[in-house]
């Protein structure tokens, strides 16, 4: 009885998360801290499941000095409410009775500062978050979407290393570039930016060195290649005029 309880209480779960929808998003993909930033969401589906014809929309952020903003738009498309809310935190309330067929949300604040610089993965920051609750009942998430942050410095860092990392690739690796690109990794972990750069630009040099090498050895190699087929044909060549062709008569 008690695992029927729980399996019911799963499926409620997740057929309100997937009944609210988000039609259209749009979600910076990353942002210099400190920044604006500006997020925004419409929300469909708001009842999919008849006994939940009233709930709560709530919202959350990473962002500083955010700005929540609401707009309730009925079934003819006109905005009937419109609602703001600071914080990092905001609710709106939604209810059929009320002909509310679609909601707008908005959140504008500014990017907040990295609290660890590792490189893999990129620090990142939410956005926003869209959750779907019902007092006294459940809460779920509707969607959650997230940003990276960087600084100018680091940001230039990781764009070196990149190039280095590229560099690498192409020539099909080199321990010493290599060595060098992960002492640049640390580097920019460390927050040693000016640092980092200057590493990774040295494995790129090393990695360019390398290639310049296979090519030079590929080079060699190829005239090499070249001077025997050169001399094999010289050779056949000699020894075709040069055969006896006296006649026995």
């Amino acid at each position: 009885r008690l695992l029927l309880v729980l399996v019911v209480a799963l499926v409620c779960s997740v057929g309100i998360a997937a009944g609210v929808s988000v039609s259209d998003e749009s979600t910076p993909t990353g942002a210099q801290v400190g920044t604006s930033v500006e997020g925004s969401y419409t929300l469909t589906e708001l009842y999919q499941d008849p006994s939940y014809e009233e709930w709560t929309l709530r919202t959350s952020t990473e962002l500083q000095n955010v700005t929540w903003t609401f707009r309730l738009v009925d079934q003819a498309g006109n905005v009937v409410e419109t609602n703001s809310d600071d914080g990092q935190n905001a609710s709106q309330s939604i209810s059929i009775d009320e002909d509310v067929n679609v909601v707008e949300v908005q959140v504008v604040g500014d990017a907040p500062p990295i609290e660890n610089f590792s490189y893999d993965p990129a620090p990142a920051f939410l956005v926003a978050e869209l959750r779907h609750t019902r007092e006294g009942g459940t809460s779920s998430t509707i969607e959650t979407y997230e940003a990276r942050h960087y600084t100018e410095e680091s940001q230039a860092a990781r764009a070196a290393i990149e190039s280095a990392q590229s560099a690498i690739d192409a020539v099909g690796g080199n321990a010493q570039a290599e060595e060098t690109l992960s002492s640049a990794i640390s580097a920019y972990e460390g927050e040693n930016f000016g640092n980092a750069v200057d590493l990774a630009e040295r494995a790129e040099r090393e990695a360019g060195q390398a290639q310049a090498t296979q090519q030079r050895n590929q080079l060699i190699l190829y005239g090499a290649i070249a001077l025997v087929v050169i001399a094999v044909v010289v050779g056949v060549a000699y020894w075709f005029l040069n055969r006896d062709t006296g006649s026995r008569l």
